[in-house]
């Protein structure tokens, strides 16, 4: 006679949804830190790293780990029990493909409720993608966490922790052989400078030749301490701000001397700046400009 396996006690089901989640976690974070660097944003990235980031590594850990389990309680236990409860209603037995069906529900109210919360600027493609995304991030931990295996810590562990390194691995060699491309800053000749670039607000730069650099209404102030810049200068190319960067450095006596670094795609370059918008935080807003005439 088949025994049946019991139900695995809550608090086991709470550590393993933890585990996973931070699993899946960590190869969300490999598979952005890949993305990222052919985006624009790594090389505006600081190198080298803080020596207190290794002090903050076990309570970012920590931390980490308050989330996963929090979201276990919220979110995932939640699921595998409605998905039980469902399968005995309509079914009279539990079945495993109701918790891909109650997950895709509670993600739908998930991102509904985060997006209505940060004030519903996602676009269709994005609230799509998220769905998605936080409906397999459910599925996932509240199918492992109805299974009635004694021996599912050690599989789960194993197999999620071969699935970040691969990720890695794969993603590094893609990277060194030119399969995904690491981002690099257009490399323009002085005279592919020369011209008038706009903010997109009124604000003007514009290149000579000769040196010469004049600004009209450039407004690269925080919040509502608008002071635009407007006078006559030079300007020279030489060394940017951020890693990888060139820069064009710009004196103007009215305004003080500023450096733009070069960014963007050799089909559409851009001047921009980081713009210090809080003090106390640290936090810094992107201002760009981007060709407003041809030479």
């Amino acid at each position: 006679m088949r025994t049946v396996e019991k139900k695995r006690p809550y608090g086991l089901s709470l550590l393993l949804s933890t585990v996973i989640l931070l699993l899946e976690a960590t190869l969300a974070l490999v598979v952005a830190v890949l993305y990222g660097l052919t985006q624009e944003s790594s090389a505006m990235a600081p190198t080298g790293g803080s020596p207190l980031s290794v002090v903050l590594l076990p309570l970012f850990a920590l931390w980490a780990a308050t989330i996963a389990a929090a979201l276990s309680v919220a979110l995932v236990l939640p699921t595998a029990w409605l998905s039980d409860v469902l399968g005995r209603r309509f079914g009279g037995r539990e079945v495993w493909w109701w918790v891909p069906v109650v997950a895709a529900a509670v993600s739908l109210l998930t991102v509904g409720g985060v997006v209505g919360l940060s004030g519903g600027g996602a676009g269709p493609l994005a609230l799509a993608t998220g769905w998605f995304l936080t409906t397999a991030a459910l599925t996932v931990p509240a199918l492992l966490c109805r299974s009635r295996r004694k021996r599912v810590f050690g599989p789960v562990t194993l197999w999620g922790v071969t699935a970040v390194a691969l990720t890695a691995v794969l993603g590094g060699v893609s990277l060194g052989t030119g399969v995904l491309t690491m981002y690099e800053p257009p490399v323009l000749a002085r005279t592919e400078l020369v011209g008038t670039w706009s903010d997109g607000r009124g604000g003007t730069l514009t290149l000579s030749a000769d040196g010469r650099a004049t600004t009209s209404g450039i407004d690269d102030s925080p919040g509502d301490n608008r002071k635009g810049c407007t006078g006559e200068g030079t300007w020279g190319y030489g060394t940017g701000t951020s890693r990888q960067y060139r820069g064009v450095g710009v004196d103007v006596p009215t305004c003080g001397r500023e450096v733009w670094n070069v960014g963007g795609t050799e089909d559409r370059p851009v001047l921009h700046r980081n713009v210090l918008r809080s003090v106390e935080r640290d936090d810094a807003d992107r201002y760009e400009l981007t060709r407003a005439a041809a030479r």
